[in-house]
């Protein structure tokens, strides 16, 4: 999970902390990350980190709670939908006015929505209000994640840059191990809404200690052209994405999905009456011609974002920016109905349910350090490939455990045996791409590459969520939907698997 969070930072914001940091003197002395001038700053990021990491993970755990006690089952993909939708157009809305304004406004903007998202969610009287919710919390969250990378690189020398990055990693490695069990543990003995509105306090803490330190920075990294306006300032930028191609990649993105799941929609937020009469049959004859309005806007937005060739099938670059939106596709949608599996299927309290989020995560981790050390350079594609194949072999295996005759721990070590999988894999696709880019293009290639990862994520759990709502709708178990979520999980990574025979290591091409 770590690696996901770096890597979904805007490029030109990354780049723009770099250029800031060279060309300022250092105002602060060398003392380290918890010198006296940068201490604030230091602890107000990653506590802001942490409660972004803690939310994202319990959410999962505590919804199959949430779900029964709204009877919002049939909207339970919307609910992290609706989460990275609005994730991707907050990372592309603060990566603009960051260079445009400084980071102190779009941090303050991004806080007061997640808080707001928080409220509204752990409030919510009906799941259609939780997944509206759940928009407003991603745009919050991905306002924050891209400050706190542009704020180490204006503040932090470059001695000492790893060490927070270092810390910032460790901010999702500790919620990780304890955040879902917790989570459970808190939405069984006190209440589900206390993991949202917990948190509140947390985020008035954070906001006190870093804005100051944010206001301090400069707003800009140089002075704009003359005439130009706000908005304009810093598209310079090779590749910096366009807001209202993200925005309409978002809307199109959850038309798509409404009409994949209409089911979804009128069941759970039309009159059980009305749900009844129209019937699954009818519902799916609906949903086509909304699939096909949103794929008219979301098509050519995700164009316009994405190296050129990307949907096309073109090898090399192009290709990786379109694995990585299959990785997390194939990863995050079963992901998202684990916790339903154990909770709502085989009836494993939420604490328990945790423990296997905690096993993905901790794999993960070691996936990373893994092919951080015996990665060859240009060897990334034998890591993509492998980790696509253990990525298809950990969910294949963890779906098993939707059969009562197979032992529910055994869903551990079958979901930590994915998480390794995406551990090996994800990171070697950002290398290649970046590698792979052309000399001024990278901006653009890992915009597209950060934009194929959240929309990956959003797709896979909402089309997870449509084949449960679907089931629901024709009057099955929810376990065939869970089960067809799974099977969407293994045939993404099998095509992943196949499709990374169009990346191309350095050593292939001299052969």
């Amino acid at each position: 999970m770590t690696e996901e969070l770096v890597h979904r930072v805007p490029s030109t914001s990354r780049a723009a902390a770099g250029t800031a940091a060279a060309a300022r003197p250092l105002t602060i002395d060398e003392g380290g990350v918890w010198a006296r001038g940068r201490r604030a700053t230091a602890f107000g990021l990653i506590l802001t980190i942490t409660l972004v990491a803690f939310e994202a993970l319990a959410v999962s755990v505590v919804l199959p709670i949430v779900a029964a006690d709204l009877n919002g089952l049939p909207l339970y993909g919307w609910v992290m939908s609706a989460f990275f939708l609005g994730n991707l157009v907050g990372i592309v809305a603060a990566g603009r006015q960051i260079d445009a304004l400084g980071p102190a406004r779009p941090f303050v903007v991004g806080l007061i929505l997640f808080a707001i998202g928080l409220t509204v969610g752990g409030l919510s009287p009906a799941m259609g209000v939780l997944v509206t919710a759940r928009a407003v919390q991603g745009f919050g969250a991905g306002a924050i994640a891209p400050v706190a990378y542009v704020a180490i690189g204006r503040t932090f020398p470059e001695s000492i840059r790893g060490q927070m990055f270092a810390y910032l990693s460790t901010a999702w490695v500790v919620p990780g191990l304890i955040g879902p069990a917790l989570a459970g543990w808190v939405a069984l003995h006190i209440g589900w809404r206390v993991v949202f509105l917990g948190l509140l306090p947390l985020i008035a803490v954070a906001g006190v200690l870093t804005v100051p330190a944010l206001r301090r920075l400069p707003q800009t990294l140089q002075p704009p052209a003359p005439g130009a306006t706000a908005t304009e300032v810093g598209t310079e930028t090779a590749g910096a994405p366009s807001l209202r191609s993200a925005v309409r990649l978002s809307l199109g993105a959850a038309l798509v999905l409404g009409g994949l799941s209409p089911a979804s929609l009128v069941l759970g937020l039309a009159p059980a009456g009305v749900a009844r009469s129209l019937g699954g049959p009818t519902l799916a004859l609906i949903g086509l011609p909304v699939i096909l309005l949103g794929l008219s806007v979301a098509v050519p937005a995700f164009r316009s974002l994405t190296p050129p060739g990307t949907l096309s099938g073109a090898s090399g670059l192009p290709a990786a920016v379109l694995i990585r939106g299959i990785l997390t596709f194939s990863f995050f949608g079963p992901d998202t109905f684990v916790p339903l599996a154990l909770q709502g299927i085989r009836h494993v309290d939420a604490a328990q349910a945790g423990l296997v989020l905690t096993s993905a995560t901790l794999s993960w981790t070691a996936g990373s350090w893994i092919q951080a050390h015996r990665m060859p350079v240009g060897g990334e594609r034998q890591f993509i490939r492998a980790g696509f194949a253990i990525v298809l072999v950990g969910v294949a295996l963890t779906a098993t455990v939707l059969s009562p005759a197979v032992p529910v721990w055994v869903a551990v070590p079958t979901w930590a045996i994915t998480g390794l999988g995406m551990g090996l894999s994800y990171s070697p696709i950002s290398l290649f791409v970046i590698r792979k880019a052309q000399p001024g293009a990278e901006g653009a290639a890992t915009s597209g590459l950060t934009l194929a990862d959240t929309l990956g994520t959003a797709l896979g759990a909402g089309l997870a969520g449509a084949f449960v709502a679907l089931a629901v709708s024709f009057g099955w178990e929810p376990w065939v939907g869970v089960a067809a979520a799974f099977a969407a999980g293994v045939a993404g990574a099998a095509f992943g698997l196949v499709y990374a025979g169009r990346l191309r290591g350095d050593r292939e091409e001299r052969e």
